[in-house]
């Protein structure tokens, strides 16, 4: 169902951004095209909806413990926003709605 929901946004997706948050959590050569191509094989879940803030939907990709996060905001861009590799930031991080309209706002 979500990943469903992820494929019926990214339809409409007109352009894609990496934050240098994003560049900086993860290693270098990270390929983002395994999350928008949806190679479920290596991941453990792929485009889990996490939830909705004011018109931004938010995803989430799990690869062994790294939490990748990123939204298709309602100006259909797809902005790669965090990678975390404790759960705990993770969920620090998505309690802080402010933190991440700030971000996808400001790409």
């Amino acid at each position: 169902m979500h990943q469903d929901h992820f494929h019926q946004l990214k339809q409409n997706v007109k352009e894609i951004i990496v934050t240098k948050h994003f560049h900086r959590d993860t290693h270098d050569g990270f390929d983002i095209n395994q999350i928008i191509d949806g190679k479920h094989s290596e991941y453990t879940h792929l485009h889990k909806w996490e939830e909705n803030i004011d018109g931004h939907n938010i995803f989430r990709a799990l690869q062994d413990k790294t939490h990748y996060v990123y939204s298709i905001d309602k100006n259909h861009k797809l902005i790669f926003l965090r990678a975390f590799h404790n759960f705990k930031e993770y969920k620090k991080f998505l309690e802080d709605k402010k933190q991440i309209l700030h971000m996808i706002e400001n790409v």
